[in-house]
C-alpha cells in the first residue's frame, strides 16, 4: 500500500509540474502570438471595435484617427478617418474592415490595432495587467512640402498630369514627401459598415486614361526607363570605378554609329552636336558621348555601379528592393547585357533600353551623391508612442548602401552644379533655378512607345539642395507619357522648382 501511495505521489507531482510548465509556456513564450492571433475572441472583438492609433506628420498634423460612432445602426464603434483626404493617401493608405489595409495602416498595424500594453511597474506586472490599447505613428513627411508637391503635379500645365515627387532628407533617410497622382480619398473606403455606393466608388479606383491607378503609387510601385538621370550613375562609375577614364573626351559630333547597331547611329537629343569631357558632357546631356563612355566602361563597370546604387539586377530570385517601411514597393531593374553588347550598353548608359527605375530610386540616387556616395535606408516611420505620450520605438537612421567614395560623390556633385548654374552654354537646366538656391541637378528624357499612338517622353529630374555644404533634401520627379517634344527640363524642373521653393520659404532661405 505504501508503496502504491508513493508512486501517486510522484505521478502527482510530474503533472503538477507538467501543469507548471504549461502555464510557464502560455504566459511567457506564447504570450504574444496567443495575444495576436485572429482566432482569439478579443483579437475579434477588437477587429469589429475598430479603435486605432493616430497618424501623424513631423508636426502633428493628423493624417488618420479613429472617430466614436454614435449610432446603435452601426456594428462597429470606430469609424477611421483621414482628415487630409486625398493629400496623404500614397503614404497612409486605407484602413478598411471589407478591403483591409494598405501603406502605413498596414505596415504598423501591429502598433496601430488595440493590443496588449506591457507592464509599466511591478504593480502592473503581478496584479493590475495595463488595458489593452493601440499606439500612435508619427512619420517624418513635412505636410508643407508634400501640399507643393501634390499642388506641382496637379496644376502643372501638362497634357498628362500623373506622376510622383519624392523628397528625402539625404542625410538620415527621412520621407520627407512621397507624392503621386492619381491619388485618391481613403475616407471613401473606410466606412465600417458598407454599402452599395461605398464599394461602386471602391471599384471605380481602377486605372486613368494615363493607365494609373490610384490605388498604386507612382512614386514606389511603378517603374520606367530614368532617361538621362542615370548619366549620373554612368559619371559615378568613371569616379568610382574606372578613374583612368575622367578625362574621357568624345568629339563633337550629334550621333555615334556603334559595329553592332546595325547601321543604326545613336543620335543626341535634337540633333545638335556635341562633345567633350564629362564637365561639358553632363551638363548638356550629350546622348552620344554617354554612349560612346558606357562602352568604354564596360558591362561589368556599368552594372556594378548600377548595382551599388540600389538597382536589381534581371533574373535575380530575390531582387533588391529598397528597404523603405510600405509595402508593395518594385525594384528598378538593370538587366543582364552580353559582355560584347556594345550598342544596348551605349543605350544603358543614358538611361535607356533595360534600365527601369522607380521615383524613390531616383531620390535614392541623388541622396547618395548628396551623402557623400552613402545611401541612407529611407524611412516614414519617426517615432511610435503609447497612449501616454510614452515613446515605444523610434527609427535610427542607417545606411542602406554605399555607392561610391566620397571623393567620386564630390566630382559627380561638381558635374551636376554646372547642369543649372548657367556656366556652361547649353546646360540642360540653365535659367530654372535663381543661382544663389546652389542646386545640383541632372534631367532626363526617356523616348518611349506609347500604349497607343506615337513615342512619347518620361520627363524626368533629380537632384538636391543646397549643393554648398550639407544638403537638407534631395528629390526625383517623373511626368511619364508627355508629348515626343517634352523634355525633363520643360516639364519635370518646374514641379521641382515649386518644391524648392517651399522648401525655402519654409526655412527662411532665400527665394
Amino acid at each position: 500500500m505504501g508503496r502504491r501511495i508513493r508512486w501517486l505521489g510522484v505521478i502527482l507531482v510530474l503533472c503538477f509540474a507538467l501543469v507548471i510548465v504549461q502555464l510557464i509556456n502560455i504566459q511567457f513564450r506564447q504570450a504574444s502570438a496567443l495575444a495576436n492571433s485572429p482566432n482569439n475572441p478579443r483579437i475579434e472583438a477588437t477587429r469589429y471595435d475598430n479603435d486605432r492609433g493616430t497618424i501623424t506628420a513631423s508636426d502633428g498634423t493628423v493624417l488618420a484617427k479613429s472617430v466614436k460612432i454614435n449610432s446603435s445602426s452601426s456594428t462597429y464603434n470606430y469609424e477611421r478617418e483621414y482628415p487630409e483626404g486625398p493629400l496623404y493617401a500614397g503614404i497612409t493608405g486605407y484602413d478598411s474592415i471589407f478591403y483591409g489595409t494598405s501603406g502605413i495602416e498596414y505596415q504598423y498595424n501591429q502598433y496601430l490595432q488595440t493590443h496588449a500594453q506591457p507592464p509599466q511597474n511591478f504593480s502592473q506586472l503581478l496584479f493590475n495587467k495595463p488595458p489593452s490599447e493601440p499606439d500612435n505613428v508619427t512619420l517624418t513627411v513635412d505636410p508643407v512640402l508634400q501640399a507643393a508637391a501634390i499642388k506641382a503635379l496637379q496644376t502643372a500645365p501638362l497634357a498628362n498630369r500623373d506622376g510622383a515627387v519624392v523628397v528625402l532628407n539625404p542625410t538620415t533617410g527621412a520621407v520627407l514627401a512621397l507624392a503621386s497622382n492619381p491619388t485618391y480619398d481613403p475616407n471613401g473606403v473606410s466606412s465600417p459598415d458598407v454599402s452599395t455606393e461605398e464599394t461602386d466608388r471602391f471599384l471605380d479606383l481602377l486605372p486613368d486614361s494615363e493607365k494609373f491607378s490610384p490605388l498604386y503609387p507612382i512614386a514606389t510601385e511603378s517603374s520606367f526607363p530614368p532617361g538621362s538621370t542615370f548619366k549620373v550613375i554612368t559619371s559615378t562609375a568613371v569616379y568610382n570605378l574606372k578613374p583612368s577614364l575622367t578625362n574621357y573626351s568624345f568629339p563633337d559630333a550629334s550621333s555615334v554609329i556603334f559595329p553592332d547597331s546595325g547601321g543604326i547611329a545613336l543620335k543626341n537629343d535634337g540633333g545638335s552636336a556635341c562633345g567633350g569631357t564629362m564637365t561639358l558632357m553632363l551638363p548638356q546631356s550629350c546622348d552620344p558621348g554617354y554612349g560612346a563612355l558606357g562602352v568604354q566602361l564596360g558591362v561589368a563597370t556599368e552594372t556594378k555601379q548600377a548595382e551599388d546604387f540600389g538597382y536589381a539586377l534581371d533574373g535575380s530570385k530575390s531582387p533588391y528592393v529598397p528597404d523603405i517601411d510600405l509595402p508593395d514597393v518594385v525594384p528598378s531593374v538593370f538587366s543582364a547585357l552580353q559582355p560584347d553588347a556594345q550598342a544596348f550598353l551605349a543605350q544603358s548608359a543614358i538611361g535607356q533600353y533595360n534600365v527601369r527605375s522607380t521615383p524613390l530610386e531616383g531620390a535614392l540616387v541623388a541622396a547618395g551623391i548628396a551623402n557623400g556616395g552613402v545611401i541612407m535606408t529611407p524611412h516614414l516611420m519617426e517615432k511610435i508612442t503609447d497612449s501616454q505620450g510614452a515613446v515605444v520605438k523610434t527609427y535610427k537612421p542607417t545606411p542602406m548602401l554605399t555607392a561610391a567614395t566620397p571623393a567620386a560623390a564630390a566630382a559627380v556633385t561638381k558635374l551636376m552644379i554646372s547642369v543649372a548654374n548657367d556656366t556652361v552654354p547649353g546646360a540642360t537646366a540653365n535659367g530654372i533655378f535663381p543661382v544663389s538656391w546652389h542646386v545640383a541637378v541632372k534631367t532626363g528624357t526617356a523616348q518611349v512607345q506609347a500604349p497607343v499612338g506615337p513615342e512619347q517622353t518620361d520627363d524626368w529630374m533629380i537632384g538636391f539642395m543646397p549643393a554648398v555644404g550639407t544638403p537638407q533634401i534631395a528629390i526625383a520627379v517623373v511626368v511619364p507619357d508627355q508629348g515626343f517634344t517634352g523634355t525633363g527640363a520643360g516639364e519635370a524642373g518646374p514641379i521641382v522648382k515649386q518644391v524648392f521653393q517651399a522648401y525655402l520659404s519654409e526655412t527662411g532661405g532665400q527665394g
